[in-house]
């Protein structure tokens, strides 16, 4: 016979949790990075010669926002993900604390960075690199239409690229925080409440009266 966990004990150890919370958000960051790139607008952009014969690009019309848009996409997508996770986390009540605010956070360092990889991959795949030095210019073709991949951050500087990896995880922590703050207990209701036992001097006082009568 297997020994059941007593009541308000889990079964699963608090690294075992922690190591399940962050592989999940993990897949869940591949799965992130697969929607982004099926739904993330493409720059459609022009190359022409100018009279010099100087090789110019340019983005017409509202092009250039879709830069933007798709960044702001992806750390939308993640920032849903960084609002539900600790909402189902903390339903695993025997688990609460300290611990799993570090897997929510790694967990979703993680699943960022992996929301990245796999975007920045599909997307490379499907529209492919723009190289402009080798667009087929002719003079019975002087103008070059393209495709370039959408971008999955705002920019190239290593804050640009924090922005995207880290806020998710702090808005996560944030909610997580705000739960535990809203606990009115100090084991943040991890355990059942202990049922209040009487104290020794009301337990004596009915059995001296019955001694007197």
């Amino acid at each position: 016979m297997t020994a059941r966990p007593r009541d308000g004990v889990s079964a699963v150890s608090r690294t075992r949790a922690v190591a399940v919370v962050v592989i999940g958000l993990l897949v869940t960051g591949v799965l992130i990075g697969g929607l982004w790139a099926w739904i993330a607008p493409p720059i459609h952009g022009v190359v022409a010669r100018d009279h010099t014969g100087e090789l110019l690009h340019d983005y017409p019309g509202s092009e250039p926002e879709h830069f933007f848009v798709a960044a702001v996409l992806m750390l939308g997508l993640l920032s849903v993900v960084a609002v539900v996770a600790p909402v189902l986390v903390w339903q695993w009540s025997a688990h609460r604390g300290p611990a799993m605010v570090a897997g929510l956070t790694i967990g979703l360092v993680a699943a960022a960075a992996a929301a990245a990889a796999v975007g920045a991959a599909l997307v490379r795949l499907r529209y492919g690199a723009v190289d402009f030095g080798r667009a087929p210019l002719t003079d019975a073709k002087p103008v070059f239409y393209f495709t370039q991949a959408p971008p999955v951050f705002f920019g190239r500087g290593p804050l640009q690229i924090a922005a995207t990896l880290l806020l998710p995880a702090s808005a996560a922590a944030l909610v997580y925080a705000g739960f535990a703050a809203a606990a009115t207990r100090d084991d943040l209701g991890g355990h059942p409440a202990a049922e209040p036992q009487p104290s020794s001097a009301a337990s004596a006082a009915p059995s001296s009266a019955d001694s007197r009568g």
